[in-house]
């Protein structure tokens, strides 16, 4: 079965750092752009960021650009989000997705799968 797991979260300091990880199964995950999204209590999901198939491209929303950055290894159909300079602002519940359709989604709609969320705590 296709399954999604993130992990890495945890409770930080503001200016502090965290690398978050997304492990695939069930798919094929080369065929996939992969994304991040967030989600803090009573907002709607929020784009993070996404990595094109092949790592050829990278996408950022404008509230973590120069501060989070995308990778994958394909090897071990992973995908991972290393956060530096948190701020309490960042805490949200931080989910990936797989996309199978061409390009790189900002939308929940474009994901076709999705993992269940990694909790992700800024202190101030």
């Amino acid at each position: 079965q296709v399954q999604l797991v993130e992990s890495g979260g945890g409770l930080v300091q503001a200016g502090g750092s965290l690398r978050l990880s997304c492990a695939a199964s069930g798919f094929t995950f080369s065929y996939y752009t992969m994304g991040w999204f967030r989600q803090a209590p009573g907002k709607v999901r929020e784009f993070v960021g996404a990595i094109s198939r092949n790592s050829r491209n990278r996408d950022y929303s404008d509230s973590v650009k120069g501060r989070f950055s995308i990778s994958r290894d394909d090897a071990k159909n992973t995908v991972y989000l290393q956060m530096y300079s948190l701020q309490p602002g960042d805490t949200a519940v931080y989910q990936c997705g797989a996309q199978r359709t061409y390009g790189l989604g900002r939308e929940s709609s474009a994901y076709d799968f999705w993992g269940q969320g990694t909790q992700v705590t800024v202190a101030s």
